[in-house]
C-alpha cells in the first residue's frame, strides 16, 4: 500500500511538473534599450525581436542596478540569477546563493545553459543540469570563442575554440537542446549571447545594410569634459580615440547595429525551432540584456556610467497568460525577472530576494513596483530618478547634475543650479539616502555641485586588448584620421 501511495505521489508530481510552462531565456550582452525597431528605432532591423514585442509585454523603463565593477556584466548577471542587489552578494562567485536555474532544476525542470557565464564555474555547475558551448569569462573574439561543454559525468570538458560566430554557436546549441524535448517535462533554457558586446565585428554580409551608417546619438559629444571616475584606463573607453569624431562613432554604431541584426537572425532560428517542435504555446520567453552602452553618447563608449543609455536595458516577456503587444512604463530592474518567473510557474521564491514580480503590472493589480530607481556605480557615481527628475552625484568630485527627463530625455543640460529646482534636489538627495539605507550602501554623498576639473584626453595613447581582430586594431588603433 505504501509503495502504491509513493508511486501515485510521484506520478502526481510528474504530471504537475509537465503542466508548468517552459522557460526560454534569451540574454544579450551590452545591448542598448533603444536598439529595437518595434520600440521606435527606425535605423535598425530586428524582425524577430519585434515579433517578441508583438507577442508579449515590454517593460520600457527597465534597468540594471548599477554595478560594483567596470565589467558591469559581472554584477548584472549575479543580480539577475540571485534576485538580489550587488551589495548583498558575492558577485564574482555567487557563493551561498540560490540561483534561478538551480531553483527550477530542484522543482522538476530540466535546466540547460549555453553562452556566457561570467560568475565562475562552480556556480554554473550548481545552476545547470546540462550545457553546451559555455563561455566562462567576459568576452572573446566572436570568431574564436573559448568553449566548454558539460559531459555525461557531470564535469566540464576541456576548453575548445568554436568554429562559428558566437551567436551562431549559442543558437545551434539551443536548437539542439530544443530538438530533444518532447514536452513531457518542462525546461529552463538559458541562452546568454556575447553579442553585441565588442569586438564590434559583424559577420560578412551584415554591415552591408549600413552603407549610409546610423545617425549620431542626440547626446553625442566629442568627449565627456570631466572625469566621471571611469575615464582613464577603462578598456571600453579605449576602443576609440579622443576626441570622438562623427565618422568614428557612426562606423562603430553601424558595426554594433549589424551585430544586433545578426543576433536577431539567430533568435529567429531558435523561435522557429520552438514552434516546429510544438513547444511554443507552453513556453514563457524572456528577452533582456545585461546593461546598455554609450557608443558616442556623452562622449563615452562604454557602460561605466549611470546615464540612461548605459543603465536601461531591454526586457520583454511573453507566453501563456501574458498580454500581447503591451507596453509598461513602470520602473523595473533585471533582478525582478527571478521573482516574476517564480510566480508564473508556482515556485516558492527563496528568502532574501530583493526583486519583485512584475506580473501585477500587466494584470493591473499595481500601477508601479517602486516610485524611484536607484543606480549605484562602484564608489564614484550615484543616481536616483523618478518619473521626471534625475539626480546624479559624483561624490569624489563634489559635483552633481540634475536632469529634467521630461524635457531633456537625453540628459544634455543639467539644471541643478537653477533656484527653481532646489526642492527637487533636496527631495532626490533624501530619496538617494533612503535607498542607500535600504540596500546597505555606505558611500558618503557630497551634496554640492562645484564645477569639476575639466579634462582633455585628445591624443592619449591607447592599446588594443587581446580580443580585437586585426582589422579593428588597424581601423581604430592606427594613426588618427
Amino acid at each position: 500500500m505504501k509503495l502504491i501511495l509513493l508511486f501515485a505521489l510521484a506520478l502526481s508530481a510528474t504530471a504537475f511538473a509537465a503542466e508548468r510552462p517552459n522557460i526560454l531565456f534569451l540574454f544579450a550582452d551590452d545591448q542598448r534599450a533603444d536598439t529595437i525597431a518595434a520600440h521606435g528605432n527606425a535605423h535598425i532591423k530586428t524582425p524577430n525581436i519585434d515579433g517578441l514585442v508583438r507577442a508579449g509585454t515590454s517593460f520600457r523603463n527597465n534597468y540594471v542596478f548599477g554595478g560594483n565593477s567596470g565589467a558591469v556584466c559581472v554584477p548584472s548577471r549575479a543580480m539577475l540569477h540571485s534576485g538580489k542587489t550587488w551589495f548583498a552578494i558575492n558577485t564574482v562567485t555567487l557563493a551561498g546563493e540560490k540561483l534561478m536555474p538551480e531553483l527550477f532544476g530542484e522543482n522538476g525542470y530540466t535546466t540547460f545553459g549555453t553562452g556566457k557565464w561570467h560568475n565562475g564555474q562552480p556556480s554554473w555547475l550548481r545552476a545547470f543540469q546540462h550545457g553546451e558551448c559555455v563561455m566562462f569569462g567576459g568576452m572573446a573574439n566572436h570568431e574564436k570563442v573559448p568553449l566548454r561543454d558539460l559531459g555525461p559525468d557531470g564535469k566540464l570538458t576541456a576548453e575548445r575554440i568554436g568554429e562559428k560566430f558566437s551567436s551562431e554557436l549559442f543558437a545551434d546549441a539551443t536548437i539542439r537542446f530544443l530538438e530533444k524535448q518532447d514536452g513531457s517535462k518542462p525546461f529552463f533554457l538559458y541562452t546568454a549571447f556575447t553579442a553585441p558586446h565588442d569586438p564590434r565585428q559583424p559577420p560578412p554580409g551584415f554591415p552591408a545594410n549600413y552603407t549610409s551608417r546610423p545617425p549620431l546619438p542626440k547626446n553625442f559629444l566629442p568627449q565627456l569634459p570631466f572625469d566621471n571616475g571611469a575615464m582613464n584606463g577603462g578598456r571600453d573607453e579605449n576602443l576609440g580615440a579622443w576626441p570622438r569624431t562623427e565618422a568614428m562613432i557612426r562606423d562603430q554604431l553601424a558595426e554594433y547595429y549589424a551585430m544586433v541584426e545578426h543576433l536577431d537572425a539567430q533568435i529567429g532560428r531558435i523561435l522557429t525551432t520552438l514552434k516546429t517542435r510544438g513547444l511554443a504555446d507552453n513556453t514563457i520567453i524572456v528577452y533582456a540584456a545585461d546593461n546598455g552602452l554609450a557608443l558616442g553618447s556623452h562622449g563615452l563608449l562604454g557602460k561605466q556610467s549611470v546615464f540612461e543609455h548605459s543603465m536601461r536595458t531591454p526586457f520583454i516577456i511573453g507566453g501563456p497568460g501574458i498580454p500581447k503587444g503591451k507596453s509598461v512604463q513602470a520602473f523595473t530592474y533585471l533582478f525582478d525577472i527571478f521573482p516574476t518567473l517564480c510566480e508564473l510557474t508556482g515556485l516558492t521564491l527563496p528568502a532574501g530576494v530583493f526583486g519583485e514580480s512584475v506580473r501585477p503590472l500587466w494584470t493591473g493589480a499595481r500601477q508601479s513596483l517602486r516610485d524611484t530607481v536607484f543606480l549605484p556605480y562602484i564608489q564614484v557615481q550615484r543616481a536616483v530618478r523618478d518619473d521626471r527628475w534625475k539626480l546624479i552625484c559624483y561624490p569624489k568630485l563634489g559635483y552633481s547634475q540634475l536632469f529634467d527627463l521630461q524635457n531633456d530625455p537625453n540628459e544634455t543640460n543639467s539644471v541643478y543650479n537653477e533656484p527653481a529646482n532646489a526642492a527637487h534636489v533636496t527631495r532626490l538627495f533624501a530619496t538617494m539616502k533612503t535607498w542607500q539605507a535600504k540596500v546597505g550602501d555606505t558611500l558618503a554623498l557630497n551634496p554640492t555641485s562645484q564645477s569639476p576639473p575639466r579634462i582633455d584626453l585628445t591624443g592619449q595613447a591607447r592599446k588594443a586588448d587581446q580580443w580585437q581582430p586585426e582589422w579593428i586594431v588597424k581601423k581604430y588603433f592606427g594613426p588618427a584620421k
